[in-house]
């Protein structure tokens, strides 16, 4: 067997309290009954470095944590074999609380962001990709893996186009992933991304799979079949993990991206972040089953 490839990761981790409930209120004063809550891991990064450990990738996470007790809850649950942590100090860890709806809508409510200060750059030897999360601690490094020839791949969330703060990082992307919730034109925003040298983007959207543009054409990739969502926190994160595992894994565009839709429906079955039980037979199973094709 060759040697494992090696992700640096960087950007949020977290520990949040997760509150569900069958709609998200409206905006006036009210009393609602949540129907169930927990406290757990949260942030993009550690759902993505989670889900790529359990898929056999060592991953770097470099992230920013306080000295407190949610930071030291967020160690615990980052422990794992294959991830490296990488910290930053900061004042107080990042912690959210999210509301989430049953249709998987959600508003999260930032209780703690922290700003760490400059600080010396990763080595990027021997880095196979940097996924770069939205965090100002993640700039300087979208400058530093173009100029070692790293790939750089990006997820952008909710990103309608317009917005200020993602645009470094879609500049920068040589895989982009994006949500298709503020989207008005998915197609105009994939094309723009490749027309610019982008190698591949790809819009997620929850049941309604993906649309993914690469060099050679559209793709589109259906949603894997699950009988119940149960939380969709971090499925975004689980897909993008998926999506590079095939791709480090040498596996054609349309296999790479059934392992992500494979991958982002395991996530929403489970209230743990991403889909830290995944591996990559169980998900190519499920990939098997997807009718992944150009259009």
């Amino acid at each position: 067997m060759g040697t494992v490839p090696r992700v640096l990761v960087n950007g949020p981790a977290s520990w949040n309290t997760l509150i569900r409930l069958p709609a998200l209120p409206d905006p006036r004063s009210q009393t609602l009954f949540a129907s169930g809550h927990h406290d757990g891991l949260g942030g993009t990064s550690a759902g993505k470095a989670i889900t790529l450990a359990a898929l056999g990738v060592d991953v770097t996470l470099r992230t920013a944590l306080g000295d407190d007790r949610e930071g030291s809850l967020v160690r615990t649950a980052l422990a794992h074999p294959r991830i490296t942590l990488v910290v930053q100090d900061v004042p107080a860890t990042e912690r959210h609380v999210n509301l989430m709806a049953d249709d998987g809508s959600r508003v999260s409510l930032y209780l703690e962001l922290p700003s760490p200060p400059p600080a010396p750059l990763p080595t990027l030897d021997g880095v196979a990709t940097a996924v770069l999360d939205l965090a100002d601690h993640s700039r300087p490094l979208l400058v530093a893996a173009r100029a070692a020839g790293v790939p750089v791949w990006c997820d952008v969330h909710d990103d309608d186009g317009t917005g200020e703060y993602p645009r470094d990082f879609v500049a920068a992307a040589d895989v982009l992933l994006v949500s298709a919730a503020r989207l008005t034109d998915r197609r105009a925003y994939l094309a723009d991304a490749v027309a610019r040298g982008c190698r591949l983007a790809v819009c997620t959207d929850g049941g309604h799979g993906a649309l993914a543009l690469d060099a050679d054409g559209w793709i589109e990739v259906p949603a894997a079949h699950v009988d119940e969502v149960v939380d969709a926190n971090g499925a975004g994160d689980a897909f993008l993990a998926g999506l590079l595992s095939g791709t480090l894994d040498g596996l054609p565009v349309e296999d790479a991206l059934a392992r992500a839709s494979a991958a982002g429906a395991l996530a929403v079955t489970t209230t743990a972040l991403g889909a830290p039980t995944a591996t990559v037979a169980t998900l190519d199973r499920t990939a098997a089953t997807l009718d992944v094709k150009r259009v």
